[in-house]
């Protein structure tokens, strides 16, 4: 993309990149898919239309692998804002993650669900976010308080 001097340019690198991207998502390799999903967010960081890679993040978050479940995240929160109807399949997950033992998948679902829930998944979540706030590690209490500021300013407008 750097290389392109036209937009024209840009757009057809950017429209041979994405069919490659979705080619290879179709196959369901599963090595590649988290770099795929780092691509598709610098692709919709360019203005580019990403939708097709919203799934790739809701399979990337149910990922054991913490690398893969970062990328996944990630992905939602630089995809997807509270409006999309993707965000009912991962509150399930978001809720499995908040209780994992893991303080850092702990953190990333915390992070998440403060910059995309909507309103009812804030009100589904809320307890869970409560019952961290009283958590040993401080660095998991620091991202429960901040989530939980941004449940109740949601919530209560």
């Amino acid at each position: 993309v750097r290389s392109c001097k036209t937009a024209a340019d840009e757009r057809a690198v950017i429209l041979k990149e994405c069919a490659a991207i979705r080619s290879v998502l179709r196959d369901s390799n599963e090595t590649l898919r988290a770099r795929n999903v780092g691509k598709l967010m610098y692709i919709h960081m360019l203005g580019y239309p990403t939708q097709f890679g919203q799934m790739e993040c809701v399979k990337l978050i149910t990922a054991e692998k913490f690398a893969q479940k970062r990328i996944g995240y990630l992905g939602l929160m630089v995809l997807l804002d509270e409006r999309q109807e993707v965000l009912t399949l991962i509150e399930n997950h978001m809720k499995k993650d908040l209780h994992d033992s893991n303080q850092y998948v702990q953190a990333l679902a915390l992070c998440t669900l403060a910059n995309i829930a909507s309103e009812d998944m804030a009100r589904g979540l809320s307890s869970d976010v409560l019952t961290l706030l009283n958590s040993s590690s401080p660095y998991v209490k620091k991202k429960a308080a901040l989530c939980a500021l941004r449940i109740v300013r949601k919530v209560q407008t």
